[in-house]
């Protein structure tokens, strides 16, 4: 998932990338950011894409900058958000080894910490610290590996979608399939994404000085994950991870 990746999706965004916004019903992150909102305060919206989440950020806090690795993502969030002339927009690796930021009172961060590269996760996760004023707050949504697993499980017993049609056309795939899977890195649509355990999330935001006020679950229906999910198929439900924590 470089930066290639994403300008080369980035026309076709809402087809390609899961929407959620649209699909967190409880609305729990939306009640995280306006709990951590002020009119005084600045917030970062790192990962915007294509600034669907900029609405409700420019219109809660003073001022938004909105980050993305993709230059193109940026164009079609400007676009977009026109109306809001408090959005600063800037194309920023937020993995890369050099980064200069200006820190701001809260940062959002949903799914965009992704890659299936460790080193440009381990520097991710510095910049989230980076990106925070002192006292700041971190609103930060991950995949859920126990999700995964969970949903491969059920694909597997009750052969769902045909098992999610998934093929191992060699042995070096399955190498591959393997050697991720231990550092919590598994397919979507054939693209190796990271997933998260949430004690790992949990320390690795601890290691990077942050306090974790709480992680929750944001549920997804099923037809999230599968085509055709059975009608029996209920609670618990495919979950994302959502972390709210504090920098010291």
């Amino acid at each position: 998932m470089n930066r290639q990746y994403w300008e080369r999706i980035a026309p076709n965004y809402n087809e390609e990338i899961f929407d959620v916004l649209q699909n967190d019903k409880s609305g729990k992150i939306i009640d995280a950011i306006e709990t951590a909102a002020s009119k005084e305060k600045t917030v970062m919206d790192i990962g915007c894409a294509i600034g669907k989440w900029i609405p409700l950020l420019a219109t809660a806090f003073k001022h938004v900058v909105a980050t993305d690795i993709s230059a193109i993502n940026l164009d079609i969030a400007k676009d977009r958000c026109k109306d809001y002339p408090n959005v600063d927009y800037q194309r920023m690796d937020m993995s890369a080894y050099s980064l200069t930021v200006t820190p701001c009172d809260v940062v959002v961060c949903i799914n965009a910490i992704l890659t299936d590269s460790l080193k440009k996760r381990i520097n991710f996760f510095q910049a989230l610290d980076l990106s925070l004023n002192g006292n700041g707050t971190l609103i930060l949504v991950v995949p859920s590996l126990e999700s995964k697993l969970y949903a491969g499980i059920i694909a597997n017993r009750w052969n769902v979608d045909d098992e999610n049609k998934e093929k191992i056309e060699s042995v070096e795939k399955a190498y591959a399939l393997a050697k991720n899977i231990r550092q919590g890195v598994t397919d979507i649509d054939n693209v190796p994404t990271k997933h998260y355990l949430k004690e790992e999330l949990e320390l690795l935001l601890k290691l990077e000085g942050f306090t974790v006020d709480r992680i929750e679950k944001i549920n997804y229906t099923w037809k999230t994950e599968f085509h055709n999910p059975p009608k029996w198929l209920e609670e618990p439900y495919p979950w994302d991870w959502m972390c709210v924590a504090q920098k010291s």
